[in-house]
């Protein structure tokens, strides 16, 4: 015989079949022994927790000749034939390819004849939110006033996306997840009936998966069941679906408490060869430490989520990590999470995150260094040693700033332009001081910058998709040199250089830099015409040293005004008029 799926041959029949819609089954049966069912009806909820079953059990118990009946007897023959889908009275419509207005109209017309095949006309519209406003506007009258022989059956999965109108001229009804004791139990009954031997684990991790639709539990059941021997197991199940235990997940914390990085990245390695993806795998650890956190915070939380089968471990784990641990787990993951979304190469991005839950200490605190663990206290060696680091830089800045450098980032400014003209802007990197701007213009003709003026346009593309307003202000700007992490970029207009450099426009772009690059980079912004006078200065005098010289000078006079300096400073050259 051919092999009918297992969603398709126990689809519901009656409503005492429907698992987990008692208050909808019991409204509709109500109404119909006392002879009240409405013209209209809307079912809205999720995929597969039975909308359309329960349209034509409907359809079947007012077509009932044994009836109308509060359950179908599915005996007689118009029981028969409309679970066929043989009777021409009952028509299921697929909205989302019969979504015009000529659809519709040729509906509104055929709604007037009379019923040929049962008592009343039934009219199922599958998927209705896909109906465009026109076929809706012609919807309306029919829907409000039809005629006494025909009922109205809207099914949706998206009930936000229909007209108030068409919603206030139906009785809602909202089909609602169905539990995972419901799902177990139900596929527990299908195992025994079709003869299969399944672990009361596996059957509940398939309800875990199917997210409260029992149509996906069942295809998951079918699946799993051709791989099998006829006994379906909770190992089996796993391999089957990509999905990970939470036994290795609590191995997994464990390591994260220990800071044992080679670990954690052995474990990574295993779910890749596994067959695991890395973005599941971060979105079921977002979950277990989820769990953990209700378990610590809340009594009886394992009630709250269909994911702790033994709260018992989950218990113990959760009392080896505090609350403000968890907190910052979770909130790391979630950023890391959405990330991965664009990232070329997840897995890594994956590890960095577990690297990075390893820096965050007992207490709560800021984070320590990614991928060192946060017991591990530096000596005072390498504390005397960053120390004086931090002198030399502090040096170097210093010096840069005599030398005429801007504020910050310790680019030069260019040949005989003002203290105040500082062109580069500040980093907020204070790692690593960039270097100086005559080293920008030696390495403008470097093989790195030639790779990222090819990818500047794909750039874009990507700020663009980050974020469009950062998008507007940054197109003004274009890539002019790079030295070692920072990318120079010139711009024309001041107004779009400033906006750019914002904390929050400046963190896009450099994510979306680091991510083309596949390292790490950091902005740096200049005007354009300081660039230019910059490039012209050097291809005159190579080898002048950068000065401070004032620019305005009047044939060497010594008449310039200090006031005058001041103005430029403050206004900027372009809004400075001179007078005599």
């Amino acid at each position: 015989m051919e092999h009918i799926a297992l969603y398709r041959a126990w689809r519901p029949q009656s409503f005492q079949d429907m698992v987990g819609q008692q208050h909808i089954i019991q409204t509709l049966q109500n109404a119909i022994r006392e002879q009240r069912t409405s013209h209209a009806y809307l079912f809205s909820g999720p995929r597969g927790t039975g909308k359309t079953s329960a349209a034509k059990i409907l359809a079947k118990a007012v077509n009932c000749e044994r009836g109308p009946a509060t359950e179908p007897c599915n005996e007689c023959e118009a029981c028969r034939r409309i679970t066929s889908g043989a009777v021409m009275d009952v028509q299921e419509i697929d909205a989302a390819s019969n979504r015009g207005v000529e659809e519709i109209r040729d509906l509104r017309e055929k709604v007037k004849y009379a019923p040929t095949e049962v008592r009343q006309k039934v009219y199922i519209i599958d998927e209705v939110h896909m109906l465009t406003t026109e076929a809706f506007n012609a919807l309306l009258k029919t829907l409000e006033e039809p005629p006494p022989h025909v009922m109205f059956i809207l099914a949706t999965t998206e009930p936000h996306r229909l007209p108030a109108t068409i919603i206030s001229r139906c009785q809602r009804f909202d089909f609602r997840r169905v539990s995972l004791e419901e799902q177990t139990a139900r596929l527990a009954l299908i195992c025994e009936q079709e003869g299969m031997e399944a672990d009361h684990d596996a059957l509940q991790y398939i309800a875990r998966l199917s997210d409260g639709g029992m149509r996906d539990a069942l295809s998951v059941l079918d699946q799993i069941s051709s791989f099998t021997d006829g006994r379906v197991t909770y190992q089996q199940v796993m391999d089957m679906t990509g999905g990970i235990a939470s036994e290795q997940f609590a191995k997994l914390a464990a390591s994260l408490l220990k800071g044992d990085v080679g670990h954690i990245l052995q474990m990574i390695e295993g779910f890749m060869h596994e067959g695991k993806s890395a973005d599941k795998c971060m979105e079921n650890l977002l979950y277990y430490f989820r769990d953990l956190l209700m378990i610590k915070m809340v009594p009886n939380a394992d009630k709250l989520t269909d994911r702790v089968l033994n709260p018992e471990s989950f218990r113990d784990m959760a009392e080896s990590f505090t609350k403000e641990q968890l907190f910052q787990m979770i909130d790391t993951l979630n950023r890391y999470q959405s990330e991965m979304k664009y990232a070329v190469q997840p897995q890594t991005l994956f590890e960095v995150a577990l690297l990075k839950l390893c820096s965050i200490p007992a207490s709560g605190g800021a984070a320590a260094t990614a991928g060192a663990s946060s017991s591990a206290p530096a000596d005072g060696g390498e504390i005397n040693k960053l120390k004086q680091q931090l002198a030399e830089l502090e040096k170097k800045l210093d010096r840069a700033l005599k030398s005429g450098l801007s504020g910050g980032d310790g680019a030069s400014s260019a040949p005989a332009r003002p203290a105040s003209r500082a062109p580069v802007s500040r980093s907020n990197a204070p790692a690593k001081l960039p270097a100086h701007l005559d080293q920008y213009v030696t390495r403008k003709g470097s093989p790195e910058f030639a790779e990222i003026s090819k990818k500047w346009s794909q750039i874009l593309q990507r700020v663009k998709e980050e974020k469009v307003t950062v998008h507007a202000w940054f197109m003004d700007g274009e890539p002019v040199s790079l030295l070692e992490d920072n990318v120079l970029v010139a711009f024309k207009n001041n107004i779009h250089r400033e906006t750019t450099e914002k904390q929050a426009n400046r963190e896009v772009i450099e994510r979306v830099l680091s991510e083309q690059l596949g390292r790490p980079a950091r902005l740096v912004t200049m005007m354009l015409r300081d660039w230019t006078g910059a490039m012209e200065g050097a291809s005159e005098t190579p080898k002048e040293d950068f000065k401070l010289e004032p620019e305005h000078e009047d044939g060497g006079s010594g008449d310039k005004q200090p006031w005058i300096d001041e103005a430029i400073q403050l206004f900027g050259e372009d809004l400075v008029v001179i007078k005599e």
